[in-house]
């Protein structure tokens, strides 16, 4: 354990669905954990190595057209729809839920995110965490892991630390964690300095913090491991990041 981790105070804080930023653009109706594009609050940056968690909702035959990214680890979840990428690396493909996507934008990439349908909205989850090796290489992996998530508990989908059948990232402190849970089915938050929780859909109840709703989310900070069990009637879809801290420069 570094020096830093040893003067985390334990702690969760639970951020509820109303209070995040909100983004709408008529095409566009987005929601954001963190500081975000014109939203900023120098107090909500990051938790951990985690930058940017957007529920997003596209509508039917539009999408984020090509723009650029540099320096940073981004997974996209789709939760309902299907999503177009296109890359100036020459990468394409239709991401839709159970497939896990990663672009690692490296020294520079250019790409476009489009809704798949012309009548159907998208709803996806975008993630960004800092890689642990700046000026890399650009690069793009997808995997179907359904099967996976069949299984029940958590299923670790974008790893750093090698898991079998998850897409790589390059930040050896995080993994991506998904749960697709079964009404009453009770689950261990990953023991980590720094853990975000994401209740993409459903409910349930974190021990310690209580009663979670769809779009709220607990920052866990040097918290152990303490139980999440989904709403006994409608089950839970979560997305947990687990973390090591942000490098010092950084909030």
């Amino acid at each position: 354990m570094s020096a830093a981790e040893q003067l985390l105070v334990p702690r969760i804080e639970v951020r509820r669905a109303k209070d995040r930023f909100h983004t709408q653009a008529g095409w566009l109706d987005s929601h954001h954990s963190f500081s975000f594009s014109y939203h900023f609050d120098p107090n909500n940056i990051h938790h951990g190595l985690l930058l940017v968690s957007n529920d997003d909702v596209v509508r039917g035959g539009t999408g984020f057209s090509t723009h650029p990214h540099q320096d940073m680890e981004i997974v996209t979840w789709v939760l309902d729809g299907e999503l177009q990428h296109q890359d100036s690396e020459g990468n394409s493909g239709v991401i839709y839920p159970g497939l896990a996507q990663r672009m690692s934008a490296g020294t520079g990439i250019w790409h476009s995110e489009m809704n798949a349908s012309h009548d159907r909205d998208v709803h996806f989850i975008q993630m960004w965490v800092l890689p642990d090796a700046e000026s890399i290489n650009p690069g793009y992996e997808q995997l179907d892991i359904g099967s996976e998530l069949g299984r029940g508990g958590l299923v670790a989908v974008a790893s750093g630390q090698g898991h079998t059948a998850a897409i790589s990232i390059r930040q050896k402190e995080a993994v991506l964690w998904v749960g697709r849970l079964k009404p009453g089915e009770t689950v261990h938050v990953p023991d980590a300095p720094f853990a975000h929780l994401y209740v993409a859909r459903g409910g349930g109840e974190l021990e310690g913090a209580g009663q979670l709703e769809a779009g709220d989310a607990a920052r866990l900070t040097a918290a152990g491991s303490p139980t999440f069990t989904a709403d006994p009637a409608n089950g839970a879809e979560v997305l947990v990041w687990q973390t090591g801290p942000a490098p010092g420069g950084l909030g």
